[in-house]
């Protein structure tokens, strides 16, 4: 069986945490800033977390090198 490859579409925009979880970036930070407040850009520069238990296990397969 050949081995499985990284998704790097997925590579780009996720990471693996040290306990597992897997860290996003939010969107709605690329253009139209000046209609959205300095307090909501602020929160858009901070990443999240993946919370739905599907699509971590999804992220997690895409993740595997």
């Amino acid at each position: 069986m050949p081995k499985m490859k990284t998704h790097k579409g997925a590579a780009k925009r996720f990471k693996l945490t040290a306990s597992g979880k897997v860290k996003r970036f939010k969107a709605y930070k690329s253009h139209i800033l000046t209609k959205k407040s300095p307090k909501r850009k602020r929160n858009l520069r901070r990443p999240g977390l993946i919370a739905t238990k599907g699509d971590i296990k999804r992220m997690k397969r895409l993740l595997q090198s």
